[in-house]
């Protein structure tokens, strides 16, 4: 699997900016807003507002994920 077929979660584990525990939670919140008709936040964001990721380590994965898009 390359960069670019790599979601924003599973990037930020990789780097070790949250676990894998952290992510599943995060994860449950956003499958509950969908379950109760709520359009669902980026786990990003989800994940900030947790206070699990910081904003820079945010731009990080992002960057990455635009980088690989544009290899791609």
């Amino acid at each position: 699997m390359n960069e670019l077929e790599k979601r924003f979660g599973t990037l930020a584990v990789e780097r070790g900016f949250v676990s894998k525990e952290q992510l599943l939670e995060a994860l449950k919140t956003q499958v509950e807003q969908d379950l109760d008709g709520k359009r669902h936040k980026p786990i990003g964001s989800i994940l900030y507002q947790m206070g699990y990721i910081s904003m820079p380590q945010i731009r990080e994965v992002l960057d990455i994920m635009q980088k690989s898009k544009n290899k791609g």
